[in-house]
């Protein structure tokens, strides 16, 4: 199974801050990878350099095996990547359908009529059908983040990219999230998993990174990479063994 992504010795800093130095990522076709990290770690602002709102210092990003370095994010959504916010952001006075239709015309340069179906059929997968007719401003913040979830897979896309969409969520609305991805998962759409509750992403990936200092301190299997000791340095403050 070849990569579907790959980060070549890619260094992003602003100022004194270093997010990332000479950083080597690789993404297999249809896998799913979970990141972790503490707070400031560079996370976002590595799905930034991976989507194209930022630009590194040095490296490259390689989507599909080409160089797409230096194109634009709307131009890396119509190759077929999409992301969600931490924070989602529907156009809160337009019907959750709506959002979708915008959202599947622009990434694949049809006409809105000519999404519709695509557009139905995502909101089906999301659970939102029931919701099409509604404002999304209104929706409660699960459906929000189920939303920002439809949007993203209404491109069509590749690699999705998630930025903590089970923050703030209940249990049950957790596990719930969880069954989305994993049904994602299933249709063969790699994804990368930035989230800050653990049992999620074990529930739902492959493997984990774990991103600090500007670095990927640990990769590997979920349940190995949650007993490494450099991990539980950064998240409980126990030394890590010499």
């Amino acid at each position: 199974m070849g990569a579907i992504l790959k980060l070549e010795k890619v260094s992003k800093g602003f100022g004194a801050v270093v997010i990332a130095t000479d950083l080597d990522l690789e993404l297999a076709e249809g896998e799913a990878l979970g990141m972790l990290g503490p707070n400031g770690a560079g996370k976002t602002t590595l799905f930034g350099i991976i989507t194209g709102t930022i630009t590194p210092n040095r490296g490259r990003v390689i989507f599909q095996g080409r160089d797409i370095t230096r194109l634009s994010a709307p131009e890396r959504c119509r190759l077929g990547m999409a992301r969600s916010f931490q924070v989602p952001q529907p156009f809160g006075g337009m019907t959750v359908f709506e959002n979708l239709v915008v959202a599947a015309a622009f990434a694949r340069g049809k006409s809105e009529r000519e999404v519709y179906r695509q557009s139905a059929k995502v909101l089906e997968e999301c659970e939102l059908a029931d919701k099409a007719n509604l404002r999304a401003g209104t929706l409660t913040l699960l459906d929000r983040k189920r939303l920002e979830l439809a949007r993203a897979l209404a491109t069509q896309p590749r690699l999705l990219l998630l930025d903590e969409v089970a923050g703030g969520l209940s249990e049950v609305e957790c596990e719930d999230l969880v069954a989305l991805v994993n049904r994602i998962r299933a249709t063969g759409i790699s994804i990368i998993w930035i989230e800050h509750i653990v049992h999620a992403l074990v529930a739902a990936v492959d493997r984990i990174v774990v991103l600090a200092g500007g670095a990927l301190v640990a990769d590997g299997k979920p349940d190995a990479v949650i007993r490494h000791p450099k991990v539980a340095e950064i998240y409980m403050g126990i030394p890590a063994s010499e």
